[in-house]
């Protein structure tokens, strides 16, 4: 007689995964809090790497590379972009072909190598170099080559990694378990504090190493720590649930036949699709004139299959949930753009201002992106242990909040932090007026640096907020299969948004220099008007802010099961 523990099911194994040798994954066994730490260990030191490079970058352009402040936040953006939208291609790959383990470990291997081919260009001479000792064997073409391929090719390497690892950690959680479910609701909150802690001490200590050491060191330094999570990660393989791929059912087939027979059949009259709607008690606001591309779908779920398509109800309800995120995304995206300001024109302010701390050693400017995390280390486990048991108390759900209140509760958190970016700014430029120092660009304006703190840290608090909520939203509104192709619409949010910042940097450019004119981003901040740019930035999310609270009002949760 077979033993206790060959038979499955007295083992009580999660449905939909396994372990690492193939078999039913055991509950007690694998998943949970114990696999989740490997997990946030690698991409702990993931965001070491990646904010190692980003959060310092337009300081390096600007020097090293010696590029116009304009075109120095223009490529920090446009690289920024890349890397956010560059997931939704290692998702596909993962949710398709691969899965998210073999993914992460390919994507990882990739990090490395371009980390060590970034700190090999930054031992080249630089230009900066060159000019000023013309002694120095100058190669400044391939070093600048060298450079922006090393750069995106980790750019390609996040697009694989990020959100693969993310969802590979939320897949330790069964969600079908109440347990388990509240446990990945927190497990979302304390992945991003493992996420800026990764980013803080980079910021604080590299920041210095690059400014005041060695780029190259600056960079060498990401490439070890990536290296070492990677192993940290395959530490962590025969604890790991892994799920599985059903061929037969995949997700895009599914979602991409509903599409195809919807819009094979457009030409259906609205009112067939109007009695069809009501008979499957469909709400009003689903109306055919929202989903009206699905009217093939819906007939062909009731064995009407001219074009040779049949779609089951479940198919079209799956697509339906997928095109209900699309009104989520777009009105998230200024938030994006927002978001984009931090490690560009934040870091270039604070470099015109007083940063001594004590005497002979002043802070880098970069390192004060390191507020945004520490704000966000405050505020997670206060929204955890704190708001949420609080709020959950009056409103009987286990996330205390909806996912949508809390998104759009930090949208409105980062319209107030465009506005208090704007009034320092006025302040800075006041300052640099009464001390004459409008055409002096080189001499430190007298304003502590510290004016800056408010706006860093309720761009922290706003994170908590619409950053998590957004991560959790997209991974759970998605088939079980799509889950890294969710995290990966929440990624893009960011890619768009930095590309949507660049183009908005290069339209106002354009028009408001030339001519013998200071642009709002003249290279001397002294005559630029960075403050002009917030308050553009500040009406922009209060009407995306306004939309979104439209749309988010009516979306209807996707069910479970």
């Amino acid at each position: 007689m077979a033993n206790e523990d060959e038979i499955p099911f007295l083992n009580d194994t999660v449905d939909g995964v396994v372990d690492h040798e193939g078999h039913p994954a055991p509950r007690s066994k694998s998943g949970g809090w114990t696999s989740a730490g490997f997990i946030i260990g690698v991409e702990v030191a993931e965001r070491f790497a990646y904010y190692g490079i980003e959060a310092n970058l337009i300081s390096y352009l600007t020097g090293s590379l010696g590029q116009s402040t304009a075109a120095a936040a223009a490529n920090v953006n446009a690289w920024g972009g890349a890397a956010s939208l560059l997931p939704l291609l290692g998702a596909f790959v993962a949710d398709s072909f691969l899965g998210r383990y073999r993914t992460i470990i390919l994507a990882n291997l990739l990090y490395i190598l371009g980390l060590a081919l970034l700190t090999l260009s930054a031992m080249l001479p630089s230009i900066s170099e060159c000019q000023i000792n013309q002694d120095v064997p100058c190669s400044s073409q391939i070093q600048v080559i060298l450079f922006f391929v090393s750069l995106y090719i980790v750019a390609v390497a996040q697009g694989g990694h990020k959100p693969c690892v993310q969802a590979f950690g939320a897949d330790q959680f069964d969600g079908q378990d109440s347990e388990e479910c509240k446990a990945r609701s927190s497990f979302f909150n304390w992945w991003y504090f493992g996420i800026c802690l990764g980013s803080s001490v980079t910021v604080s200590i590299l920041s210095y190493v690059q400014d005041n050491i060695s780029w190259a060191l600056g960079f060498g330094i990401p490439c070890i720590a990536m290296f070492l999570g990677l192993v940290v990660f395959l530490l962590g393989t025969r604890t790991y649930r892994y799920s599985v791929m059903w061929d037969e059912k995949n997700a895009f087939v599914r979602i991409g036949r509903v599409f195809i027979a919807a819009f094979r059949n457009r030409q259906t009259s609205s009112s067939t699709i109007a009695t069809k709607e009501e008979s499957r008690g469909i709400l009003p606001h689903e109306s055919y004139e929202q989903f009206k591309f699905l009217n093939k779908a819906l007939l062909a779920s009731d064995g009407l299959n001219e074009d040779g398509i049949v779609c089951s109800m479940d198919e079209v309800e799956e697509a339906k949930a997928v095109l209900r995120l699309v009104p989520i995304w777009v009105t998230c995206l200024v938030y994006g753009i927002v978001f984009a300001q931090c490690p560009t024109f934040f870091t270039k302010q604070g470099a015109t201002m007083e940063r001594t701390i004590v005497p002979g050693f002043d802070i880098p400017p970069a390192s004060l992106q390191s507020t945004v995390s520490l704000a966000v280390l405050v505020f997670i486990p206060i929204y955890d242990r704190v708001v949420v048991p609080v709020a959950r108390a009056f409103t009987g759900k286990p996330s205390g909040i909806t996912m949508l209140q809390r998104i759009g509760t930090g949208m409105f958190l980062s319209v107030l932090s465009m506005i208090i970016a704007a009034l320092v700014e006025i302040k800075r430029l006041q300052t640099a007026r009464e001390y004459d120092l409008v055409d002096t660009p080189g001499m430190t304006v007298p304003m502590s640096v510290w004016w800056l703190l408010p706006q860093y840290i309720l761009s922290g608090i706003s994170d908590v907020f619409t950053m998590v909520g957004l991560q959790e939203f997209f991974y759970d509104q998605v088939p079980t299969e799509l889950r890294s192709i969710g995290l990966s619409l929440y990624l893009s949010i960011f890619g768009v948004g930095s590309f949507l910042s660049s183009f908005l940097i290069s339209i106002i450019e354009e028009a408001t220099g030339g001519d013998g004119r200071h642009s709002w981003f003249s290279n001397n901040l002294n005559k630029a008007h960075l403050d002009y740019y917030y308050w553009l930035l500040t009406g922009l999310s209060s009407v995306a802010l306004f939309l979104y609270w439209y749309f988010a009002r009516s979306y209807i949760y996707r069910k479970k099961g």
